[in-house]
């Protein structure tokens, strides 16, 4: 769309009201235009007042005339308003909340207000109704009826915008919106250059950009309303899509990954000394990743599996093969304590190999380091395992062909390319138990592939969750006293390490002596939690292991890397101040045996979504619906940048869960589109390119990024 003019060439926009809009977002008609509404009301079901029933739940429309509050005493006080529409008049009481109400509605008010009609004498009424501000009217307009109330036409459907309080103070209400909108379009009809091309609008059956800009403010029925609505959703998806399509086919011609050509002497030697069968889900995981890693571009791949669901060992397999052709491969890991753990899985599986494996972690003796930085550069080392200390600039590859993060939700997205970056183009292949919900969308979104073990090892039993009230918590611990005795562990965690002024939780290191001391004294209690030194913490893991403690009382630095088939308990207090992905990993510590587990989610009262997230670990085991749930509640994920949660960028109206169907329709059409014309040079895809590098092409260099 060409420059617009100014919004003080409308009617009813000075310099004041354009100043307002500004701080809004809306600078041009063109943002007016994209200001959508975020809801309507249908003038079909509104009631006038003189037709009501008591007992209806209905929607009237009308000025306030009235507004006092009565009494005075705290908690008899009362505010009534009373609203007319020129067929009768409604009272409107609250009886909660007041003096907000007292400081909302005032005479001359135009409301739209929704509730239960019920009758005192022959008053009607409604307490406590919902209502939206429509603007300001007349009071005397409407007392003899003679009200005209332009903004609600018969047969319309009214949409009501979103409004700061600057706004409102402004003078600018839903009301006078969308008379500058509708002068907004007679001066500046938007749409007049489309953004898709007439083929696409043909195939997927899409308005006319300049119907759906149309339809979205001044809807003519539900049903077109609704269309217009598909056509924006889908044109959103499409270019997020599209940016992802042109980035996929730019790494097909430009981005030459080192190619695993073949199979060799230590993965057949690795495989063949395997202890167990692997699982028919692991074998076709590996298949998919040796068939990407076989292809010179590089391989972005997800591994999800749920914990103890065997991805280290498909991991193994993986680096056997880089250590075939000839190649390094680095290992990320989020902890000390998992960073250790699994260089000593890989070195006792890889070493007789034949292949070096080395521990590159934050507090390594200065010798230590310098051997194994030296054995990278040259390429003696073969198998680097390490935390974020990797990806500090004094740590240089000879070869390095791949790279794998494990549990990569714990790892920022700057953090997640400076290890890609330590090669040209490695192949990237990313591990968790459960997607944060970024992850989740870039799988939807084209440029990560994901491989899935939806198997569990032979032998596994299901865990067990219960929600316990924090004032229900002593058969908790009656439970985990009858497992003890029979020779189980347990692991009792907390949220914090120390007393915070901000948040009123007791800190590990207190209830762990308290527990030592009362409830739990005659039980072997250890402690482990973030600031022990690695030695510390480690002993207490080993002593763990070793079964010479019964219950492991710490933070969440045993969220990951904990692997004590034994522990059958997982007790994780104020379970409601963690996140999803916590609660899933934590919970996967226990029923990793062949022993009946059970984790328990100890809760104060729930605020906030709280109770949601709870609910949800109660109703399913399994990772991927916990990464819906959690993308649900938190927002999918910016994709394109830093943010790991919170709206889409460039989505405005569509969701990528919700709008599933949309999604791969759009995806459809833009990958189709790259493939035919991956530099959109073509005279027929002009308009789309303009838009593209517009509003998409700057925001696009972390797009690659799982």
């Amino acid at each position: 769309m060409a420059a617009l003019s100014s919004l003080t060439t409308l009617k009813g926009v000075g310099p004041k009201r354009a100043a307002i809009l500004e701080q809004a977002g809306i600078a041009t008609p063109e943002n007016l235009f994209d200001y959508f509404p975020r809801r309507y009301i249908d003038r079909r079901t509104i009631r006038s007042i003189g037709e009501l029933r008591a007992g209806e739940a209905v929607t009237v429309v009308g000025t306030v005339l009235q507004a006092r509050l009565e009494g005075t005493q705290p908690g008899r006080m009362r505010f009534k308003a009373v609203l007319a529409d020129g067929t009768g008049s409604i009272e409107l009481t609250w009886f909660k909340g007041v003096r907000y109400f007292a400081s909302s509605v005032v005479p001359g008010d135009a409301l739209a207000v929704n509730g239960k009609v019920g009758v005192f004498g022959r008053q009607m009424q409604m307490q406590h109704p919902d209502f939206e501000h429509l603007g300001r009217t007349s009071v005397h307009e409407n007392q003899e009826g003679g009200s005209d109330y332009e903004l609600f036409h018969t047969g319309r459907i009214i949409p009501l915008y979103t409004t700061s309080a600057a706004m409102k103070q402004g003078g600018l209400h839903s009301r006078q919106l969308r008379t500058i909108i509708a002068g907004a379009f007679e001066r500046f009809p938007p749409g007049r250059e489309e953004n898709l091309t007439p083929g696409i609008i043909r195939e997927y059956g899409l308005l006319p950009l300049a119907e759906a800009y149309r339809e979205m403010h001044f809807p003519s029925s539900p049903e077109k309303l609704e269309e217009a609505r598909t056509r924006m959703k889908w044109t959103e998806l499409f270019y997020t899509q599209l940016l992802f399509a042109l980035k996929h086919a730019h790494l097909e011609r430009n981005r030459t990954a080192p190619s695993f050509t073949h199979s060799g002497e230590v993965t057949r030697r690795f495989y063949a000394g395997l202890p167990f069968e692997l699982t028919d889900a692991q074998k076709q995981v590996i298949r998919e990743i040796y068939r990407d890693l076989k292809r010179s571009r590089p391989m972005n791949r997800l591994l999800q599996g749920d914990v103890g669901s065997g991805k280290t060992m498909v991991a193994m397999f993986s680096m056997a093969l880089a250590a075939d052709n000839g190649l390094q491969s680095a290992f990320m890991a989020p902890t000390e304590i998992l960073a250790v753990q699994h260089f000593l899985s890989l070195k006792r599986s890889l070493h007789p190999l034949g292949i070096d494996v080395a521990l590159l972690a934050g507090r390594q003796r200065k010798k230590e380091r310098d051997v194994t930085l030296a054995g990278l550069a040259d390429g003696s080392v073969t198998v680097a395992v390490g935390t974020h200390a990797m990806i500090e600039k004094g740590v240089s590859f000879s070869r390095l062909g791949l790279v794998i993060i494990d549990e990569q939700h714990r790892f920022g997205v700057l953090q997640r390319k400076a290890l890609q970056d330590k090669a040209a183009s490695p192949h990237v292949l990313l591990m968790t138990a459960t997607p944060i919900p970024r992850t989740l969308t870039m799988a939807g979104f084209g440029d990560l592939d994901v491989s899935i073990i939806d198997a569990m090892p032979a032998g596994r039993v299901p865990i067990r969750t219960q929600l316990v009230p924090e004032n229900s918590k002593n058969r908790v611990y009656e439970l985990l006293r009858r497992e003890v005795a029979s020779g189980r562990q347990a692991y009792i965690v907390y949220p914090l390490v120390e007393e915070s002024e901000k948040i009123d939780l007791r800190a590990a290191v207190e209830s762990y002596a308290e527990l030592a001391a009362t409830t739990l004294g005659d039980l072997r209690l250890g402690l482990i939690h973030g600031q022990m030194t690695p030695e510390e913490k480690e002993s207490a893991m080993d002593r763990f292991r070793a079964g010479e403690i019964d219950v492991l009382v710490g933070t969440t630095v045993i969220e990951v890397g904990v692997d004590v088939p034994n522990a059958t308990v997982m007790v994780i207090e104020h379970a409601e101040r963690f996140g999803l992905a916590q609660l899933h990993q934590l919970r996967g510590r226990v029923g990793r045996g062949r022993h009946a587990s059970s984790c328990f989610l100890v809760h104060a009262p729930f605020s906030g979504d709280a109770g949601e997230r709870l609910r949800a670990m109660e109703s399913t085991p399994d990772g991927f619906r916990i990464s819906e749930i959690d993308a649900a509640i938190r927002g999918a994920g910016n994709v394109l940048g830093r943010e790991q949660a919170g709206m889409v960028s460039g989505l405005k109206l569509a969701d990528p869960l919700l709008d599933a169907p949309l999604m791969q329709s759009a995806r459809k059409a833009a990958f189709a589109l790259a493939a035919e014309d991956a530099e959109l040079r073509g005279r027929e895809h002009a308009m789309i390119r303009s838009c593209y590098l517009r509003y998409y092409h700057d925001r696009s260099t972390l797009a690659d990024i799982g």
